[in-house]
């Protein structure tokens, strides 16, 4: 059997997530929809592919991802032209389905068996609001008419974008005589003709991703328990399909790094099995996410492991005043770029606002008060580099960590970094949790006078943080350091978060830099 999936289009309905990915790559559950589609047929099915929007990351990721199925891909070179439309890139399949075959959308996603190709079908579901979709009239268990989107009458349904075609000449006779027509409306147009040959109805469960409003629906509704908490970045997604685990970046260089660093990070981290520019694959790892278990005696336990971690490198003069070079690129510089993109990206500038009704001075101000000469003076060790719960694995039975999602580089360093700079990403999990983020249990609001914000915290979190300033201090490292490093991490991840999200960073970040000022 085979199945057409075409995925020429821009998805441009679903806005940035389309920025860097084609939208069959857009993820429910964390993996792409493509993929979930793929799974609703038999391991023998071939699938004939249709590209052009970011297509080549398509055809890299449907190779990493399912490299025991049979892909027909074909370029659609010309989809953002007026000529163009979904009939094109159907048209362009053409010579890959001279056989009965079935014809999916790949914006739809679907609960319920998919009928074998014994006859003409077309699937269609329930909803309320029919206007911005094509329809079918039904009679009995029939097609009766396919209709034009915004025409509602009786017994009608909409279609949602899956179609068995048995009479596989009749339909590609009509889609090649049917000229713009045809490649405006698409599949649609060429199972009007099979019609008079019979086209029998078949009832899903829908579920749409094709615009923003619809997808969240879809998220919601799919969402399974115990899911990973990830936070969408612009430019990068984990993807889980099966037992395996997927890194995207649309950086080259940040994947080529990632995959070098792994011969530093040796065994505590997972081993890569596959690789392109783009992405890299690892098996799945045995365990829990250790932000959904995580409790002072588990916490205790970690914090023994990382410290065979995080083994010391001995510099000399050069290595070491390059370093100190390295951590102020890493730490002042980025923080000032960072801080002016949040300004340019969201309309705002520096001021000196109320943050939780407590009046602050200029952020630049704070700044200048930083004491950056303690805080460049690096301590040079193997490190991890987005050092938080739900980037380690726990596997209770072993009791072995493993760690997930390692950054790239220290500035352009793949060996090793700064150790403070692990410790801060570990305390800013400890503060903002991504489930409590998913779940939006969260407040922010910012007038041109104030920000409010307030973020949830997990009991045992706090317990954990109270904990880690004890061990820091014992370990003869600083606690003022970590907060300030803290603080900072917060301004730089603002600008690569949505709104109101990133007002909710930035004012933490900006209020936790007094602070520690202030406290050095």
């Amino acid at each position: 059997m085979r199945v057409c999936i075409p995925t020429a289009g821009t998805g441009s309905r679903l806005g940035l997530l389309v920025k860097n990915l084609n939208k069959s790559l857009v993820s429910v559950n964390n993996k792409p929809t493509i993929s979930h589609q793929i799974e609703y047929f038999p391991k023998d099915t071939e699938f004939v592919i249709p590209l052009g929007y970011k297509g080549n990351l398509v055809k890299k990721y449907l190779l990493i991802a399912h490299p025991n199925i049979k892909f027909y891909f074909v370029s659609v070179n010309d989809y953002t032209s007026p000529n163009s439309g979904l009939g094109l890139s159907i048209l362009k399949a053409k010579k890959y389905l001279q056989q009965p075959f079935i014809f999916l959308s790949c914006d739809t996603l679907i609960s319920g068996n998919i009928p074998k190709l014994k006859n003409n079908w077309m699937g269609y579901s329930q909803i309320k609001n029919m206007k911005e979709y094509r329809t079918i009239s039904i009679k009995g268990d029939l097609v009766e008419s396919i209709n034009e989107k915004k025409v509602i009458k009786r017994n009608m349904h909409p279609y949602i974008g899956i179609a068995g075609v048995l009479d596989y000449k009749i339909f590609w006779k009509k889609m090649t005589n049917g000229g713009r027509n045809a490649i405006q409306i698409g599949e649609s147009y060429g199972l009007k003709e099979l019609i008079a040959n019979k086209v029998y109805t078949k009832k899903f469960k829908w579920f749409d991703t094709g615009n923003l409003a619809e997808l969240n629906k879809t998220r919601r509704k799919l969402r399974l328990p115990n899911m990973p908490n990830i936070l969408e970045k612009e430019g990068e997604a984990i993807w889980f399909v099966k037992n395996k685990v997927i890194k995207f970046s649309q950086d080259k260089k940040f994947i080529k790094n990632r995959i070098l660093r792994t011969k530093h990070l040796n065994k505590y981290v997972p081993k890569i099995t596959a690789h392109n520019d783009n992405m890299y694959v690892y098996n799945k790892i045995e365990g829990s996410v250790l932000s959904q278990i995580i409790d002072l005696s588990t916490f205790k336990k970690f914090l023994i492991y990382s410290d065979k971690f995080w083994v010391k490198k001995n510099l000399n003069k050069y290595e070491e005043k390059k370093f100190i070079l390295s951590c102020k690129k890493f730490y002042k510089i980025k923080t000032h770029e960072r801080i002016e993109l949040f300004y340019k990206k969201f309309n705002k500038r520096d001021s000196n606002e109320h943050i939780n009704h407590k009046a602050m001075p200029f952020l630049y101000e704070i700044l200048e008060q930083v004491d950056w000469d303690l805080i460049c003076a690096g301590k040079a060790s193997r490190f991890h580099g987005d050092f938080h719960f739900e980037n380690i694995i726990y596997n209770k039975k072993f009791e072995r960590f493993t760690f997930l999602d390692w950054r790239q580089d220290f500035d352009r360093n793949i060996e090793y970094g700064d150790i403070y700079y692990d410790f801060a990403k570990l305390l800013h999990g400890m503060l903002v949790n991504h489930s409590i983020i998913n779940k939006n249990k969260y407040r922010v609001s910012w007038d041109k006078r104030d920000i409010h914000f307030k973020i949830g915290r997990k009991k045992n979190l706090i317990s954990c943080e109270k904990y880690f300033y004890q061990w820091i201090q014992k370990k003869g490292f600083s606690v003022n350091k970590v907060k300030t490093l803290t603080a900072l991490i917060f301004l730089n991840i603002a600008p690569l978060h949505h709104e109101p999200y990133c007002y909710a960073l930035y004012g933490l970040g900006k209020d936790m830099l007094l602070k520690a000022v202030n406290n050095r």
